[in-house]
């Protein structure tokens, strides 16, 4: 089969691979359509991160030279003997996250804190390609009427609900998003969704801050304004209840954190690339709550029944579907390069 292989940064090939087979507690996916994900991007532009290459990934011995992928939808094709939740012909939606069953986490129901972190498509072949193998507890089923591509963002918008979730947000709250990537535009959407009364979002794109108000953001700021959290104070009073950086950097991280009222909280759910300073002494005086998110947990069926309400537009975030050949010119390279592109799909049947 053919499949978009991974050997190093800005290396990425499209090649013939081997069909996988699953063992007794794995399931075979017919794959539909997958989406380019920042992890996969940052993978692509300075890699490696998190895709093992100098020692095999703990879990299941992965390394070396990977099939991306791990945000999709697809078909169940072959179902191992143990296997009894799914059967082949399900419409499904994968939840790519490895759970270490030795980890003390499990049992907690904080699967997502198990180390070492691993993903379908970084520490295991993923979904760049006909075919996919992934763990039993992975797998989710589709509504009927949720389609292939909607299915495929279930996975980012997992990330943006579990922030918001993690946040505390209460219904009348006001939210700030520094970032108008995908991540921060799902977070929007479930912001809106969840009953935030103001949304402030930041960005340097202005098409990328036209499509946060196309979905519901009230307020849009140049993130190069020094000015926003008094213009935010001015708007909400005191400022925003509820921060959510979705950018990762020093001049993200400063904006919320000057934007967030006293005894507000901040969420970090960006990969931040560098460390950030950061004034404890004012965090304790105003009481700010900052918390990191890993990932999502215990979140996909909520995810996918507000999707599948009408709720959760997020088909409104795909500004392209191409086809696996096309995945570097129009995948990798374009997200690089046009920052009108939010969501990629790649169709892998195109």
């Amino acid at each position: 089969m053919k499949a978009a292989r991974w050997y190093a940064a800005k290396d990425i090939r499209v090649e013939e691979t081997t069909v996988p087979a699953p063992n007794d507690n794995q399931i075979k996916i017919e794959v539909k359509f997958t989406g380019i994900c920042g992890s996969d991007l940052h993978e692509y532009t300075h890699g490696p991160q998190l895709i093992p290459v100098e020692k095999p990934y703990l879990l299941n011995g992965h390394q070396g030279t990977t099939t991306l992928g791990h945000e999709f939808s697809g078909i169940v094709v072959e179902v191992g003997k143990n296997i009894k939740r799914v059967k082949k012909g399900d419409r499904v939606t994968v939840e790519p996250i490895f759970r270490n069953p030795d980890s003390r986490f499990i049992a907690s129901g904080e699967y997502n804190l198990s180390e070492p972190l691993g993903f379908v498509g970084l520490t295991a072949n993923g979904a760049f390609a006909k075919y996919v193998v992934v763990e039993d507890y992975m797998v989710h089923k589709m509504p009927d009427n949720m389609t292939f591509e909607q299915a495929a963002i279930v996975e980012p918008a997992a990330v943006a609900a579990y922030a918001i979730h993690q946040s505390g947000m209460k219904m009348g709250d006001t939210v700030l998003v520094t970032g108008a990537g995908p991540i921060g535009l799902l977070t929007v959407q479930v912001a809106l969704a969840t009953g935030a009364s103001k949304i402030f979002v930041t960005d340097i794109s202005k098409n990328r801050l036209k499509k946060a108000e196309e979905i519901g953001a009230t307020h849009t700021f140049d993130a190069r304004d020094k000015d926003i959290p008094q213009k935010i104070k001015e708007v909400t009073g005191y400022g925003v209840d509820i921060f959510i950086d979705a950018a990762g950097v020093q001049a993200s991280f400063d904006t919320g954190i000057n934007s967030l009222r006293n005894g507000g909280t901040a969420i970090l759910v960006a990969l931040f690339a560098k460390e950030v300073t950061h004034n404890a002494l004012n965090q304790t005086l105003r009481e700010l709550t900052i918390k990191g998110t890993a990932a999502y947990r215990n979140i996909f069926p909520q995810v996918i029944a507000l999707i599948n309400s009408g709720r959760l537009p997020v088909e409104k975030l795909i500004t392209s579907i191409i086809s696996l050949d096309e995945i570097v010119e129009k995948g990798f390279e374009a997200l690089t390069k046009d920052p009108s592109e939010v969501k990629i799909l790649v169709d892998i049947n195109r």
